[in-house]
């Protein structure tokens, strides 16, 4: 399957931070873009380490407003930040990963600039990635809300001892736990914190949310697979304090009595894929399945 990525004339990139090799990346791939007579915005923070003249500089809301295609350099964790950020907008992603190819950032470095020419021949295949929605309700009303691509993960406070809370799922009570936490994932998250967590994986073409306890105190917890339509709450038990963590960059302390809900956001991430991606293939490089055993 191919898309008219010709069409794409505005071009964001975006690159981590503080970092030589992402900067000497995006120089490139800016001179190599406007060659082929693409406009190029820079990521604000990312044009400071970029030290690159002759370019716009452009915060999220204005790359989302312009860009038909986002480019990170980087690691998953700068493509997720991205991919949150320019979700509503509906911008699509390809990641260029600096070091190992990433679950999400699959493009080599030194492979990049053939990429960019195979991504302007139409040759990229796109994926649409779903989004949680996620809200802390204190009282009832929403303290702090936020989109996660991964996860959103609910855990033991400073105190670190066991927290207790109920989850409910469509407002029917499913159980009472005593543990460290929850994952809530998505099928993108599922090969994140949720897989070193004993969840399952859940291939990303499939829809829902993945319930996975954190060092439960009950052999009986085992991870559920929600249905797309789901809501989730989870509330925390009054003399227990917790924190939210979301994607792994954005956090929220908890008290008593919040109740955290989640559900599927309308918003979703469109990563493109270069000629020859497979996610099997990813899975096997990634979790070293097949592989030859090392010798003693």
């Amino acid at each position: 399957m191919t898309t008219d990525f010709p069409a794409f004339q505005c071009v964001a990139l975006i690159g981590k931070y503080q970092s030589a090799e992402v900067a000497e990346s995006l120089r490139t791939l800016a001179q190599w873009l406007r060659a082929s007579g693409r406009e190029v915005l820079i990521e604000r923070a990312s044009a400071e380490v970029m030290h690159a003249e002759g370019y716009e500089a452009s915060d999220f809301e204005v790359l989302g407003q312009r860009a038909d295609l986002a480019v990170v350099v980087g690691g998953d964790g700068s493509l997720i930040s991205a991919g949150r950020q320019l979700a509503p907008h509906d911008v699509p992603l390809v990641g260029i990963n600096q070091g190992r190819l990433g679950f999400l950032t699959d493009v080599a470095r030194s492979n990049m600039l053939a990429a960019m020419e195979a991504l302007i021949q139409g040759r990229f295949r796109p994926e649409r990635r779903a989004l949680m929605r996620a809200d802390v309700l204190r009282a009832g009303h929403p303290v702090f809300s936020a989109l996660a691509l991964n996860d959103v993960v609910i855990s033991k406070g400073d105190l670190g001892r066991m927290i207790e809370f109920e989850v409910r799922v469509d407002e029917e009570f499913v159980y009472s736990q005593r543990s460290d936490g929850l994952i809530v994932s998505t099928p993108t998250g599922s090969t994140a914190y949720s897989l070193s967590a004993n969840g399952p994986i859940v291939h990303p073409s499939l829809g829902g949310l993945l319930i996975v306890p954190l060092c439960p105190h009950a052999l009986s917890s085992r991870p559920i697979v929600l249905g797309d339509s789901a809501v989730l709450k989870v509330r925390l038990f009054s003399r227990h304090d917790a924190r939210a963590h979301f994607d792994g960059q954005d956090h929220v302390n908890m008290q008593g009595d919040d109740v955290l809900c989640i559900e599927r956001s309308p918003h979703s991430v469109t990563l493109l894929h270069p000629p020859g991606y497979s996610y099997f293939a990813m899975l096997r490089e990634k979790l070293r399945w097949s592989e030859a055993p090392k010798e003693v």
